[in-house]
């Protein structure tokens, strides 16, 4: 048996460190890596089986071309020949009659490293093919703190040890940050509060001290409520803000007409609990703002966000180890050149751009067409908005649709060829970690099995057969994983010949963390008033829904934060039907029950579920916890089908926490 380290290749803040039992060909256990620096030993329960998806009899093995009407799901077994054959003729024939902008590359977070995420670029660039917006997730999260920080990094988990005081917004740490959990709980047993602002609270309540309800999308109001409390009862920084910003004094003015009893209108919160969460948070020396996405996928996600990191800098608290906040990138540093994988050179033309939250009303755009659809990585008919129209556009018979995976999805049953896919410890990689400041390898360490094959090796074959002889698509896995490493790290100052060597043989590091009042903004100052802004002044401003009386809110789960863990049948079986949580008078209003089959709907569609009446719930408010499949769904029909395409108000990001819906008893 030969143990070797790994790194978790999925959509979640950390990039936890693995260790692998094998016998060289099968992985026989996963744990956790009690060496690196973030995780150390501790991993989510999805990952502790991961061998059992590796070595699952469901992986698909071999390419597959349809033989039955899209979305059956009825394949025929072909060669990678045959395939890609296929594939680059309809390709070229398509670049011919309709230009290349009529190709569209999908994919998001299926492989979260920098290789195999990444380099199907180079080949969609060198065709001139569309350039996808991947803004899925948080981006206008990030949009807000850097509208007010630029690129300083923020908190780092780690450095929550030494906050005094912590207030949990909008995040569902056990699904997503459960490394800082320990935290939390050392920090209660020695006496400091937890504050948890939520609009379903059952995952994180029993870590917290407090728990306080909020509309959502109105997280904003109480931010501004709060800040209004400290000017008022001057409880804020304010030699800090007035040496260290810009634009303090004209935003302060502002603030008058933000009252408690004005936010408790608007975010449900009584306004003695605003007042007594303001107080708290301004009299402790290093308060810890943990923010989640969930609150920034919004109309008003953006803005809401700048609002909270003002709070996070108003009492001068980002001055001391462990202040400000947590739940951003937490460094300005970038220790790997990602264009030596995605190759921006290669293009030639303007691309045609669509955001990815929008790829639903591209495949049924009739003014511009696609006409083929490659998807990797991803899963378009559970993650993104508009599933109904979704599935219009891939019934398309003129849609030529290609899917890499490795198991059936919902998006699979509807492609023409699907081909099989890798896992990562079937692959070389590097990691980089959007929640911790860490960088790490990983090797292969088994043969994929029978015909499956990675993103390096699968886009490597298409460029040869549409006739590119770049030197690029000639280079083994190995060697372009040895040319990013080199060629990276050349110039790295502050990294040791030690963790060079880590790095260039497979392990994680640990890299500096940010000098928060190192400000990286164009003026070296804090911008809480941002000129280049459209909303110069950060204000209140409204989130926007469909016209219907209960907020919809997609929120994480532990079992499966998406739709990457949807193999896993144990897991999936135990959840049983989709559910929808409600608050007990949401519930007596409409006469439903627990466990009563219930119908959302809204103008975009209906999607059936089970009841689950809880108050853990913000009233006027329902919650569609985790990612299903369609088998699991009441009406073949997932919580995305009632997501507007919307865009947020900066960052072009998803909205998908913006929609309303009515519910009712079938």
């Amino acid at each position: 048996m030969k143990i070797k380290k790994s790194i978790c290749p999925y959509d979640c803040p950390t990039s936890c460190g693995l260790v692998i039992e094998t016998d060289g060909k099968k992985i026989l256990k996963v744990k956790g890596d009690e060496n690196h620096p973030a995780t150390q030993g501790l991993i989510c329960r999805k990952m502790r089986n991961y061998e059992e998806s590796v070595h699952s009899k469901d992986r698909i093995l071999t390419p597959l071309k349809r033989i039955g009407k899209k979305g059956e799901g009825k394949f025929e077994k072909i060669t990678w020949e045959e395939a890609a054959q296929e594939i680059t003729d309809k390709w070229k024939k398509i670049i011919k009659e309709d230009g290349p902008s009529a190709i569209l590359p999908v994919y998001y977070s299926g492989v979260m490293s920098v290789i195999h995420r990444n380099c199907g670029d180079a080949l969609f660039n060198k065709m001139g093919a569309c350039s996808l917006v991947k803004t899925l997730c948080s981006s206008a999260k990030g949009a807000g703190y850097n509208s007010i920080m630029g690129s300083t990094g923020a908190l780092d988990p780690r450095e929550l040890e030494n906050s005094d005081y912590y207030i949990v917004w909008g995040s569902n740490m056990k699904a997503t940050r459960i490394q800082a959990l320990p935290t939390l709980i050392k920090a209660r047993k020695e006496g400091k509060k937890v504050v948890l602002i939520e609009t379903y609270s059952k995952p994180m309540e029993k870590y917290c001290d407090e728990v306080i309800l909020i509309k959502p999308g109105t997280d904003g109001a109480l931010a501004l409520a709060m800040m209004n409390v400290m000017v008022e009862e001057n409880l804020q920084d304010e030699e800090f803000l007035l040496e260290k910003s810009i634009g303090y004094q004209e935003f302060k003015k502002t603030l008058k007409q933000y009252t408690p009893k004005w936010a408790e209108e608007i975010t449900g919160i009584p306004k003695d609990v605003i007042v007594k969460l303001a107080r708290e948070y301004a009299s402790v020396k290093v308060p810890a703002i943990i923010l989640g996405s969930g609150n920034s996928r919004y109309t008003n996600g953006g803005m809401t966000v700048r609002l909270i990191t003002i709070l996070s800098i108003f009492t001068g608290a980002i001055k001391y180890p462990g202040g400000g906040l947590c739940g951003v990138s937490p460094t300005s540093l970038s220790y790997i050149r990602k264009d030596i994988i995605t190759r921006p050179d290669f293009r030639t033309n303007k691309a045609r751009v669509i955001n990815i939250n929008q790829v639903s009303s591209a495949l049924v755009d009739e003014n511009q067409p696609i006409k083929s659809l490659f998807v990797y990585a991803s899963n378009p008919i559970g993650s993104i908005s508009n599933q109904n129209k979704m599935i219009k556009g891939l019934m398309r018979d003129d849609l030529f649709t290609v899917v890499h995976e490795r198991f059936m999805t919902d998006t699979a049953k509807y492609a023409d060829i699907v081909l099989p896919a890798t896992f990562s410890v079937e692959q070389d990689d590097v990691y980089t970690s959007y929640g911790y400041c860490t960088l790490a390898t990983a090797n292969k360490v088994i043969e994929p099995p029978k015909e499956c094959k990675s993103n390096w090796d699968m886009f490597r074959l298409l460029a040869k057969y549409m006739g590119y002889d770049d030197e690029y698509f000639k280079k083994t896995e190995r060697e372009i994983f040895d040319e990013l490493i080199e060629k990276s790290l050349e110039d790295v100052e502050n990294l040791t010949q030690e963790q060079k060597y880590i790095l260039k043989n497979g392990g994680a590091i640990s890299t500096p963390f940010e000098n928060h009042i190192d400000i990286k903004t164009k003026s070296g100052k804090i911008q809480i008033i941002n000129d280049e802004m459209e909303e110069r002044i950060p204000r209140y401003t409204e989130n926007i829904g469909q016209n219907y009386p209960l907020n919809l809110v997609a929120v994480p789960s532990c079992e499966t934060l998406n739709s990457i863990f949807l193999e896993k049948n144990k897991v999936v079986e135990k959840r049983g039907k989709i559910k929808v949580k409600i608050n007990s008078k949401d519930a007596s209003k409409r006469d439903i029950k627990n466990g009563d089959e219930v119908v959302c709907f809204n103008n975009l569609g209906e999607v059936g579920f089970i009841a689950e009446v809880t108050d853990t719930v913000a009233q006027n408010t329902v919650i569609a916890e985790g990612v299903y499949n369609r088998d699991f769904a009441i009406n073949g029909k997932l919580v995305n089908a009632l997501h507007d395409d919307r865009l947020s108000d900066i960052g072009e990001a998803t909205t998908l926490n913006s929609n309303t819906v009515e519910i009712k008893r079938v």
